[in-house]
């Protein structure tokens, strides 16, 4: 296989938990806790897990939009953890991000056609004629006419406004980007033709993505290979047929056991988990999943287990498969 565009190292990130009136430090929130996996130019890295597992966090923090704790992120050969500001504004050109919410990630203030101008702008890219050129060109590869590029977002749809934020995505000619729950927030309807748009685009584009979802209906159709994550740790990796075929882990056997089947004769055996995730800020010693585990021993409750590789391309974090290391 090519090698990685983007690597991540054990990548860390911790919010601090300050309390009394001056603001003591008195415990950390560890939303992303030791995290390594790579994403190869022109695939998708679907990146899946329950909300508040730290999915977005890892994404930001590879984007540098936070600081990682610890860890190293390597892009196009660059280990950018350690680029200064003014190396990394020019690094941020080949990374880009879709965000969730289309009605926030939109400045209100701002007509459409200087939304998406702005990375331009700010890169010394084009000329004022040649940028709103390039704008409308953008526009009408999404979906809109550019003849609307002077309108404000809320004169838009969910799906129209995901549509400008794609755009401005695509403006800077990105080599990876960062699809952050993408889809989560637009009607259903919608949902199939902006993921469709994203398939397109990438194919003319030559984009990499790393795709950010909880429907694993969406990550199964888009994604080449998928990552599952939990409490702010990856569990499993593999190319999304032998994940969804053969899931290894307990919690990536939970998680497709819930996705409904379209036959109502097909009676699916369901696995329903005990308990609510535990809290980022307090994870349980050992193997973070082991509290709502079905198939636990007593060495998870006390050892981490670690990522490795069972089958080619396979990875899973779970104490059943240690013999195989």
């Amino acid at each position: 296989m090519a090698k990685p565009l983007l690597q991540v190292r054990h990548l860390v990130k911790y919010f601090p938990i300050k309390k009394g009136v001056f603001r003591r430090t008195v415990g950390w929130v560890k939303a992303v806790d030791d995290v390594s996996f790579d994403v190869y130019e022109g695939e998708t890295l679907g990146l899946v897990g329950e909300s508040g597992c730290g999915k977005t966090t890892t994404a930001l923090t590879i984007l540098r939009l936070e600081e990682p704790t610890k860890g190293q992120v390597i892009f196009d050969g660059k280990d950018i953890t350690k680029l200064k500001r003014r190396d990394m504004r020019k690094m941020r050109k080949g990374m880009q991000i879709i965000f969730q919410d289309p009605y926030s990630s939109l400045d209100p203030r701002m007509k459409v056609k200087d939304i998406i101008a702005e990375g331009m702008l700010s890169h010394n890219m084009l000329n004022g004629h040649e940028r709103y050129k390039r704008v409308g060109e953008l526009l009408e590869r999404v979906g809109i006419p550019p003849k609307y590029m002077d309108r404000f977002p809320h004169e838009f749809s969910g799906g129209q406004r995901q549509r400008v934020g794609i755009a401005r995505a695509l403006a800077l000619e990105p080599k990876i980007i960062m699809c952050d729950e993408a889809v989560s927030a637009l009607d259903v309807s919608i949902r199939s033709q902006i993921i469709n748009l994203l398939k397109d685009l990438q194919n003319e584009f030559k984009l990499t993505y790393l795709f950010i979802a909880h429907d694993l209906s969406v990550i199964k159709y888009i994604s080449d290979r998928v990552a599952v994550m939990y409490l702010g740790k990856i569990v499993e990796i593999a190319d999304k047929k032998s994940l969804f075929d053969e899931p290894l882990h307990p919690y990536t056997q939970a998680l497709i056991s819930a996705v409904p089947v379209p036959n109502p004769d097909y009676k699916k055996k369901r696995i329903v988990l005990q308990g609510d995730v535990p809290s980022p800020a307090d994870p349980p010693k050992g193997c973070r999943f082991h509290p709502r585990c079905f198939k636990a021993m007593d060495i998870c409750s006390n050892v981490e287990p670690k990522l490795v590789e069972v089958k080619p391309g396979h990875f899973v974090a779970c104490h059943l498969y240690d013999s195989k290391e």
